[in-house]
């Protein structure tokens, strides 16, 4: 399946039924980028089961447990476009790239994260039960 433009998704019941790149994500990549300070920044709102992580975030729920109260598809849509389900919410779209407000002209059009990377953070959400 060809990966599909950023922004490019069906809604339905609540999330994104289908894998953004066309394949499943790799868990431990996944982690590298939940933990990483520059890529996902994850970890500035949520905090979660990263002993060796400092200076968790604490405004967003915790990622423990994750995999348990959310599935792929509910995962997969409050990643790449969390407004929306919350217009209101701070965190960022990370795949959605129009109709945002406020982007540097160096990321206008550009997702935060592309489609494997989306996939990686859920397969590893998905790990945290």
């Amino acid at each position: 399946m060809a990966q599909q433009m950023p922004g490019e998704f069906v809604v339905e019941d609540g999330g994104i039924a289908k894998s953004l790149s066309g394949s499943p994500g790799d868990a431990a990549r996944g982690r590298a980028i939940v933990v990483n300070r520059q890529t996902g920044l994850c970890l500035l709102c949520h905090s979660g089961p990263f002993p060796e992580e400092r200076f968790q975030g604490t405004l967003a729920p915790s990622l423990a447990g994750a995999g348990v109260r959310l599935n792929e598809s509910q995962l997969r849509l409050r990643i790449a476009d969390g407004r929306r389900l919350h217009p209101d919410t701070i965190m960022p779209s990370y795949y959605r790239t129009d109709g945002l407000t406020r982007v540097a002209p160096g990321f206008a059009g550009k997702p935060i994260l592309n489609a494997d990377q989306i996939e990686d953070v859920i397969a590893f959400l998905m790990t945290l039960r």
